[in-house]
């Protein structure tokens, strides 16, 4: 898992990338997103509005990533 890139992803929602390691995002990451590519090492910042109150999971696409811990849940009040 140490040096692949991992396409992560929020259920239910749409989000946008503020920053990847303190820079302004690509051009091509600059609009609505629901999965993207997070490198190894890397801090990406998400700007998210959750629909509703709830539980929202998060996770790595990759299913043996997500087996080996690569996913959790936000708990939205």
């Amino acid at each position: 898992m140490g040096s692949m890139v991992h396409p992560f992803h929020i259920h239910g929602v749409q989000f946008q990338v503020l920053s990847r390691d303190g820079a302004e995002p690509p051009q091509n990451e600059q609009g609505w997103k629901d999965t993207i590519a997070v490198y190894p090492g890397e801090t990406v910042r998400l700007a998210v509005t959750f629909p509703e109150k709830g539980v929202f999971m998060y996770h790595c696409h990759i299913l043996e990533h997500e087996d080996n811990g690569m996913m959790g849940q936000v708990s939205v009040q």
